[in-house]
């Protein structure tokens, strides 16, 4: 997902790019919770970083990165979200029922493909995309989709002092639009920028944003 960020980024960055609990090289460990793999990025940090670090995040991870900033602010120097959903499902047991049952649908190519093609992932990725997609067993599918339906801008959010940019596609779900509203509103130092061309895409449709958005946190925007 991030390589053409980093493409895009070159030497600028010193990146570190975990795999989630439950995906690609880390799908032997099932997802259990947010609150579970913050702690565990919280100890990654501890042995990787010398100090406070700007956090990115797509999607799930834009809602990591959120509750990382919030809960553990000394740890974060900056926050990129990109396409969080913030407004928690009212229906989540309807959808877990549903999920439940489709949820065969992830280790299908054919599906596989159509998602990937949705995302926009560039045909050179694509075989990354299909692998991590097979390699998601059901359990962490459902908890992934009931901890992402659940999600809403947490308490320490509004606090947050460093600098914080919130982006979003046009073309979006209008949840997820809405959402990067509301999480703008809950922190009106953060700045929120929308891609009026982007869908869920905004890692591969439109990085140098992204690139962009990560200079700005880390070296001020007029410098970015």
């Amino acid at each position: 997902m991030w390589e053409p960020l980093r493409t895009e980024l070159g030497d600028e960055y010193h990146l570190i790019v975990p795999d989630l609990p439950g995906h690609d090289h880390s799908a032997d460990e099932d997802y259990v919770s947010h609150e579970q793999t913050l702690k565990q990025l919280r100890a990654m940090l501890a042995e990787r970083a010398a100090g406070p670090v700007p956090v990115v995040g797509f999607s799930l991870g834009a809602q990591l990165a959120l509750a990382f900033a919030s809960e553990s602010p000394e740890l974060v120097s900056g926050v990129v979200s990109i396409s969080a959903l913030a407004i928690p499902s009212r229906a989540p047991g309807l959808t877990r029922v549903l999920l439940s049952s489709t949820a065969g649908l992830a280790k299908s190519k054919r599906f596989a493909n159509a998602q990937a093609r949705a995302l926009g992932v560039p045909p050179t990725l694509v075989p990354d995309y299909l692998r991590t997609s097979e390699s998601i067993s059901k359990t962490t599918l459902l908890t992934v989709v009931a901890a992402n339906g659940a999600f809403a801008p947490p308490s320490g959010w509004a606090s947050f002092t460093g600098a914080a940019i919130v982006l979003a596609g046009g073309r979006e779900p209008r949840p997820v639009q809405r959402s990067a509203q509301r999480l703008h509103a809950a922190n009106p130092r953060s700045t929120l920028e929308l891609d009026p061309d982007a869908g869920h895409t905004l890692p591969f449709s439109n990085p140098a944003l992204v690139a962009r958005s990560i200079r700005a946190v880390t070296i001020g925007p007029d410098k970015a």
